[in-house]
């Protein structure tokens, strides 16, 4: 059999349904490959009693004939998203001791179909950041190591989430993207993940950073993985005024592995100066495995993409200092004492935020200011605008589009630490599609020259997800990637 951790969700709810295993076999065998990966440091709150608890409760509900959708499977909870009783800190000093009352609407949908809950994984602070080096609680480690032996940064923000599902100590996890903080750790660490369209997965319960922009999604192993994981996190949500009242579809039933006639866009704004060889020979080779597939290849164009990065630094900032006001030292978490109740204020806020978080928070506060609001902010929602009239054009052509997901490999700790600029171009293939909220996957396609992995990004047009998922299907099964990260090739052998 299998090794257990090894499994997909797929394979091993059939398993569970056919008797091989029991969820408590299944959740104890990912709670010791959890603890195997502690090096990594992946999760913030592991939980390993209470994922047994929930395991044991999935074995009676199957044996009384009343499994849920996921019933068994072990997941990871990126910890932005609030867990009733469960420390939850947004990797932040300022949130350091916070346990909710009350559960994340995704969390609350997941937990509702059966899936176990195995910890909170580590993010960049507040989800500011694309390396996962800036939570208070320290780097998170990509399983994936460098030529040379390096410990490479696993992306971010969700950068524990993808982290531990390749290292296969998780079968899934939950993640959110403003940016790509889904997107490009599933590229880094050679797994699958999804930005659904905004709207489709509930905010409730999630810690804001940039409202307008913030949506939940899911990674796994594959691409049926993450649509299962997906139709059990979606759904309308009276609670949040930004939830879709849409009905959500079977994504699994999606995956035809049928493209023939469908047209595949290629925008060529995508193509910037300097891109690597080997990024643009992945995107060529994805193009010409569709083109096999029978799918159409257009050429299209977004003429406003080279604004979207700048832009995007405008308003995730404006909308991050608006939503951080919140955290003052007199409603919840940290508290730093003062002689008088400003000082209060500024003791917390200097001592309970990280400096990437300071550093947008000034951003945007200054972007938001007397006399710079216009100039700055106003504008670069108008740009904003122009952007996901873009992707409105383009789609008329297309039905969905292929990017490279990152401009890179993951790339080694501290690299690009003290670059904020390096940092942010991390961001410049994902960020236009979260700009015009359209859904978009990355998918493992290959390996660069020195073994480290490399995503395509598939993005559709609103509320279609299905098409992503049947494109991203096809991609998976095309580039047939199978390699393990060095640290699991040697338990392997």
């Amino acid at each position: 059999m299998t090794e257990l951790t090894h499994l997909t969700i797929a394979d091993a709810l059939k398993g569970l349904e056919k008797k091989d295993f029991t969820a408590t076999e299944l959740t104890k065998a990912h709670v010791d490959a959890m603890a195997a990966a502690k090096s990594l440091n992946a999760f913030v709150t592991e939980t390993p009693e209470l994922a047994m608890r929930q395991a044991a409760e999935s074995d009676k509900r199957r044996a009384a004939g009343k499994a849920g959708p996921l019933d068994g499977i072990p997941l990871a909870i990126k910890d932005l998203f609030c867990t009733k009783g469960v420390r939850t800190t947004a990797s932040s000093h300022m949130l350091e001791n916070f346990v909710p009352t009350y559960e994340s609407t995704v969390s609350a949908n997941l937990f509702r179909d059966g899936a176990v809950m195995l910890g909170k994984t580590s993010l960049d602070e507040f989800a500011m950041g694309s390396s996962n080096t800036t939570s208070y609680f320290g780097n998170v480690i990509n399983p994936w190591k460098s030529g040379n032996g390096k410990d490479l940064v696993p992306g971010g923000s969700s950068g524990g989430s993808a982290a531990i599902v390749a290292a296969r100590a998780a079968m899934g996890a939950t993640g959110t993207d403003t940016g790509g903080s889904i997107r490009q750790p599933a590229a880094f660490c050679g797994i699958a993940g999804i930005k659904p369209t905004y709207g489709r997965c509930s905010r409730w319960g999630v810690i804001a950073f940039a409202s307008s922009l913030d949506q939940a999604g899911v990674f796994a192993r594959t691409t049926r993985d993450c649509a299962i994981l997906l139709k059990s996190a979606a759904g309308f949500d009276p609670k949040d005024s930004t939830s879709a009242n849409k009905p959500v579809p079977d994504y699994e039933a999606a995956l035809t592995g049928n493209i023939k006639g469908l047209k595949v866009g290629i925008p060529k704004e995508y193509n910037v100066e300097g891109m690597p060889e080997e990024i643009a020979r992945i995107w060529q080779q994805g193009t010409e495995w569709l083109k096999d597939s029978g799918a159409q290849i257009v050429d299209v164009s977004l003429p406003h993409t080279k604004y979207a990065l700048a832009t995007y630094y405008i308003i995730a900032p404006a909308e991050a200092s608006s939503n951080l006001a919140r955290y003052d030292g007199v409603r919840y978490g940290l508290r730093e004492p003062g002689n008088d109740l400003r000082e209060v204020y500024e003791n917390t806020r200097a001592k309970g935020f990280g400096d990437e978080v300071k550093r947008r928070i000034m951003i945007g506060t200054y972007v938001l200011s007397a006399g710079y609001y216009d100039a700055y902010y106003i504008k670069a929602q108008k740009v904003r605008r122009l952007i996901a009239e873009d992707f409105t054009k383009a789609f008329q052509q297309c039905e969905v589009l292929l990017t490279p997901t990152a401009p890179s490999a993951a790339f080694a700790i501290g690299e690009n630490q003290d670059d904020p600029i390096k940092m942010y171009l991390n961001d410049v293939f994902t960020v236009p599609a979260s700009m015009a909220g359209v859904p978009g996957m990355s998918v493992p396609a290959g390996l660069n020259a020195d073994g480290l992995p490399l995503g395509l990004q598939i993005i559709g047009r609103p509320w279609e997800e299905e098409t992503v998922f049947r494109v991203s299907d096809v991609i998976e099964q095309k580039a047939a990637f199978t390699a393990l990260p060095q640290t699991l090739r040697k338990k392997a052998a």
